[in-house]
C-alpha cells in the first residue's frame, strides 16, 4: 500500500493521493481508464524545480567557491542517475504504477523513471505540507539527496568519467589513457560503437555507444570502476 512508502519516507501526508499520483506514469492511464488520478508529469516538473533550488541555495550558502565548481556539484547531486540511485534506495520501485510495457522494460529506460519518481515525489511533498511545504521538501532533499555532496567532492564524481580515469591514471600510474574503437556496427543512421580504453597497451575496459564519444565515456566509466578508482 502506498501509505508503507510514505512511512518509509517519513512523511506524514494530508493527502495521501498525491503521493499516489507521484508514482503514476503515464502509460498506466492508458490501460486503466477508470483511474481516478492523473499521472505524475505535471508533479515532476514541480519537483524539478524545487530540487535545484534547494540544493543551489544549500551550495551557494555553505560553499564559497566558484560558479563553475558549483554547477557541476549540483548537476552530480540532481543528474538522472543519482536520483534513481537514490529511488531505489528508498524502495520506490515497486509502487511505480505503468503499462504492462512499461513494465518489462529495464536498464535505462526503469533508470529514467526512478529518477521522475523521485522528482514527482519531490513535488508532491511541497504541495502537501500546505504552508510549510518548502522546509518539508527541503528536509526530504537533504536527507536523500545532499548527503551524497561529500562522496561526491572527495571522490570527484563530478566530472565526467573520462576526465576523471585520464587524471586519476596520470597521478597513479603517469599515462595517459588512450582509446580505440574495436568494432562498429548497424546502419549508418543506427550506427553502434565499441570502444576500448587502455593504459599504454593494456586493455582496462570497454563501452558500447551509439557514438563514439558516448562509447569512450562508458569505457572510462567501466574502467574507473575495473580500478576501484
Amino acid at each position: 500500500m502506498i501509505s508503507e512508502l510514505a512511512k518509509k519516507l517519513g512523511i506524514k501526508f494530508n493527502n495521501i493521493d498525491l503521493l499516489q499520483q507521484a508514482l503514476t506514469h503515464r502509460s498506466y492511464l492508458n490501460e486503466h481508464r477508470d483511474y481516478k488520478l492523473d499521472h505524475n508529469e505535471r508533479l515532476e516538473f514541480l519537483g524539478d524545480a524545487v530540487l535545484e533550488l534547494v540544493v543551489t541555495e544549500y551550495l551557494y550558502e555553505n560553499y564559497p567557491n566558484p560558479e563553475g565548481e558549483l554547477t557541476n556539484w549540483r548537476a552530480a547531486l540532481v543528474n538522472g542517475e543519482m536520483l534513481a540511485k537514490i529511488s531505489g534506495r528508498m524502495g520506490v520501485e515497486e509502487y511505480l504504477l505503468m503499462s504492462r510495457g512499461e513494465a518489462k522494460d529495464t536498464g535505462k529506460a526503469r533508470q529514467y523513471l526512478l529518477a521522475n519518481a523521485f522528482e514527482s515525489i519531490t513535488g508532491a511533498i511541497y504541495l502537501d505540507q500546505k504552508e510549510n511545504g518548502y522546509e518539508a521538501a527541503k528536509k526530504f532533499i537533504m536527507q536523500n539527496v545532499v548527503v551524497e555532496l561529500p562522496n561526491i567532492i572527495e571522490n570527484k564524481l563530478y566530472m565526467d568519467p573520462k576526465s576523471r580515469f585520464q587524471e586519476v591514471s596520470q597521478d597513479k600510474v603517469g599515462v595517459t589513457p588512450a582509446y580505440r574503437v574495436l568494432e562498429e556496427s548497424g546502419p549508418d543512421h543506427d550506427r553502434k560503437f565499441t570502444v576500448g580504453i587502455y593504459l599504454h597497451d593494456e586493455l582496462i575496459a570497454k563501452g558500447d555507444g551509439s557514438s563514439k564519444q558516448e562509447a569512450q565515456r562508458n569505457a572510462a566509466a567501466a574502467a574507473l570502476e575495473v580500478k576501484g578508482w
